[in-house]
């Protein structure tokens, strides 16, 4: 039996694996938290073999989650569970431990083919995941710029990193940008998370250094 932990800051997101896992008899779901501190936290109460991690979470996100739990639980398999497809986040949870990759929009099938064979300690990546390392592997005459080190930044999350750059507060940008304010934290959430820094102070410090906001 493969006991599986689910990490997401979504209450959705988890009831939704709960029953695509429910009726697998050699899976079940021993429980699940709502953020990376919780886990860190209580992961002893479950000793799960596999764990469902979604990389971005309020507090300690995914990234540095992952590399906590695989300093302090090391046979555990950690699979990262995102919407993000960029490689830099691939390569950083790989590099922090974690034996898989699959997007949420994968397929059952595929989730389940994920979970037995990181558990049998093989790397697995979703279909999707494995093109991007292929073509990122191949892509040797790509110069190492900011654009490979991080993720391209959208439109609107410039315009937010801008404004941050400027020391405008989170009320401040909402008003400018005609947008709410959890939107904006949302931005600089996944920001932290595109960059691999923990704070805003860092974010500024990569945005400056690699001219992340132009």
């Amino acid at each position: 039996m493969i006991n599986v932990l689910i990490v997401d800051d979504h209450e959705m997101v988890i009831e939704g694996f709960k029953l695509l896992l429910k009726p697998e008899k050699d899976i079940v779901v021993v429980g699940h938290e709502l953020s990376g501190d919780n886990v860190i936290k209580n992961i002893s109460n479950y000793n799960p073999d596999v764990i469902l991690l979604d990389i971005n979470m309020p507090g300690t996100n995914g990234i540095d989650t992952c590399k906590i739990l695989k300093k302090s639980h090391p046979d555990v398999k950690i699979i990262a569970i995102t919407m993000h497809k960029e490689s830099s986040l691939i390569k950083m949870m790989l590099s922090n431990g974690a034996k898989g990759y699959v997007l949420k929009n994968a397929s059952k099938e595929e989730l389940i083919t994920a979970i037995k064979t990181v558990n049998e300690g093989k790397m697995y990546l979703d279909k999707t995941a494995n093109e991007i390392v292929i073509n990122t592997m191949t892509n040797s005459k790509k110069s190492k710029t900011s654009e490979s080190l991080f993720p391209k930044l959208s439109r609107r999350e410039k315009e937010v990193l801008q404004l941050i750059i400027n020391e405008h507060t989170t009320q401040e940008i909402a008003d400018k940008l005609f947008i709410g304010f959890g939107t904006v934290e949302t931005h600089r959430r996944n920001m932290l998370i595109k960059t691999g820094t923990r704070n805003t102070a860092g974010l500024v410090r990569v945005a400056l250094e690699y001219d992340l906001h132009r």
